[in-house]
């Protein structure tokens, strides 16, 4: 049935994400560090919202830019948090998870052959849906010296004419890295001089360990300029309920608003009204959950550093991004081979981009007692190759 795709789909690359969580969880006595998905669970004042509303018989569709009274809440969250301010009748849409949001993004802004610039290590969803959107990749390398935080020289010389479009993402998947306002407001006039607009994803906002988050949207000149995506499935663990959004311009998010209600029609209602509930009452177990993530943070940065391997300090997100080239090893080899010798499923560098060749993503949204077992195993796996 081959004969029958389209050439996009027949050659669009799989997710290097999936390959090794795939393969992992074929096998037996595995710890998987690959999958970005808290192990906590979604706190019960939300999950009792969900529960109740189903008693209520609340399982119709909703308006396809999502709970007006969602809508109002996340306003007013985001003014009084992050202090971006958007109208909740037409600047505010609710997707199917932050990924739907992006998704929207790129199809909405992209035409075929305009060139897309990304931050190279980044989350293999960009490059995949600009590619589907008919983009133009630009990579913009990420460098450890650098801590991983994008350079206005490097972002110049990715860019051509023809680009459109910067994706930022920060705090950093895979690499944990942050971007303070003295970073990001050099890339600030950049977009402006050059006529850019912007898809900051910052989903890992609220996991951020020292400082403030800045909102790219914040700075000077970038309200009109800036798609901002966010959702709940990383800071209240809520990866399976699909719920995320986006903020930006009405003309922008009215546009995306027409694309979602042919695809997808609106957000699942008992996940948007779990949300809600954790806009009003679900920041005290975010802030713990932050807490255990901060101590697990420290615990494998160190345990990376003792077994003789050079590793960034993370100040966001939850994933260390150790150096692996003194093994000898290509990432994909480092994460088959652990894979099959320790029973130890990390995700290779290279899923991210040519710039995370040399390192590999663990993530340490797991229990301490398997972070503790995972780091033991890695170290015997690395021992055997000093």
């Amino acid at each position: 049935m081959k004969q029958y795709l389209s050439p996009l789909a027949a050659n669009l690359k799989p997710s290097g994400i999936r390959k090794f969580f795939d393969l992992a969880s074929s096998m037996e006595n595995v710890i998987s560090l690959g999958v970005g998905e808290p192990d906590f669970f979604t706190p019960w004042v939300m999950r009792e919202s969900a529960i109740f509303s189903l008693e209520q018989g609340q399982t119709m569709y909703t308006s396809n830019a999502g709970l007006i009274e969602l809508r109002r809440e996340l306003s007013n969250y985001l003014a009084k948090h992050q202090g971006l301010n958007y109208n909740p009748e037409n600047e505010i849409l609710i997707t199917v998870g932050a990924s739907e949001a992006v998704d929207l993004a790129m199809r909405t802004l992209i035409s075929p052959g305009d060139g897309v610039l990304i931050p190279d290590p980044s989350y293999v969803a960009y490059a995949g849906c600009a590619t589907i959107a008919g983009g133009e990749i630009h990579y913009i390398p990420l460098r450890a010296e650098n801590d991983f935080r994008l350079q206005v020289d490097d972002l110049r010389l990715a860019y051509t004419p023809n680009c459109k479009v910067l994706v930022l993402s920060y705090p950093n998947n895979p690499t944990g890295a942050i971007m303070t306002r003295e970073d990001l407001l050099p890339i600030a006039r950049f977009v402006c001089e050059n006529d850019l607009i912007v898809i900051s994803d910052e989903i890992y906002s609220d996991l951020t360990y020292e400082g403030n988050h800045t909102p790219f949207a914040t700075l000077p000149y970038m309200r009109n300029r800036t798609l901002h995506i966010s959702g709940f499935s990383k800071a209240y663990a809520m990866t399976g309920w699909r719920i995320g959004y986006v903020t930006g311009h009405s003309d922008l998010i009215q546009a995306m608003t027409r694309i979602h209600q042919y695809s997808i029609m609106c957000a699942p209602i008992m996940a948007q009204i779990a949300a809600l509930e954790g806009l009003r009452n679900g920041e005290s177990a975010k802030k713990s959950m932050l807490l255990e993530y901060d101590r697990r943070r420290r615990l494998m940065v160190h345990g990376f550093r003792e077994m003789g391997l050079t590793c960034f300090d993370p100040l966001g997100a939850f994933y260390v991004f150790p150096n692996i080239t003194v093994t000898g090893l290509s990432s994909d080899e480092f994460a088959e081979q652990l894979l099959k010798e320790e029973r130890v499923a990390v995700i290779p560098g290279i899923a991210f981009g040519p710039a995370g060749e040399g390192h590999i993503r663990c993530s340490y949204a797991y229990s301490t007692e398997q972070l503790k077992e995972a780091l033991e195993r890695i170290a015997r796996f690395v021992k055997k190759r000093l």
